[in-house]
């Protein structure tokens, strides 16, 4: 099978719904590795004792919170391109000599046919992800802790 033929066969058999799936559940599983570090750090934060005039204290009660993130899009791109050429030549020469009597003839043909074929794909997929204020019932409970918050 050519390559034209390969990818050509390749692309319209993609299952896109799968693709375009799994790109989804890879984002919600990024997200939540995020989410999961931004309460590690939150635990960390809250674990951390610093001594300040002789008063210990953790981190958070400082005003120290976990960065936050979210993706706001995803996108998926495939690309494909191809061409295909053909060419046909035909000739035919003749030639005749005559030489002290003598005739000579020549005939000459020729055929040449080309093809020429070339296929490229590529896909991309990208993602944007911004940083998030912590949440607002985080800041509000924290700030029953320490209303200075």
């Amino acid at each position: 099978m050519g390559a034209i033929a390969t990818i050509t066969n390749s692309i319209t058999n993609a299952p896109l719904h799968q693709m375009i799936e799994q790109m989804g559940i890879s984002v919600a599983n990024a997200q939540a590795a995020l989410d999961e570090n931004s309460i590690k750090t939150l635990k960390a934060l809250a674990e951390k004792g610093v001594e300040i005039n002789g008063e210990t204290t953790n981190l958070l009660l400082l005003g120290f919170v976990p960065t936050f993130y979210a993706f706001t899009e995803a996108s998926f791109e495939m690309k494909m391109e191809f061409s295909m050429a053909e060419s046909e030549a035909f000739s035919v020469g003749a030639s005749v000599e005559a030489d002290f009597g003598i005739v000579a003839a020549s005939v000459s043909a020729s055929y040449s046919r080309k093809f020429d074929q070339s296929a490229s794909g590529s896909s991309s997929i990208a993602a944007r992800m911004v940083s998030l204020p912590p949440p607002e019932n985080l800041l509000e409970k924290l700030k029953t802790i320490k209303p200075e918050l």
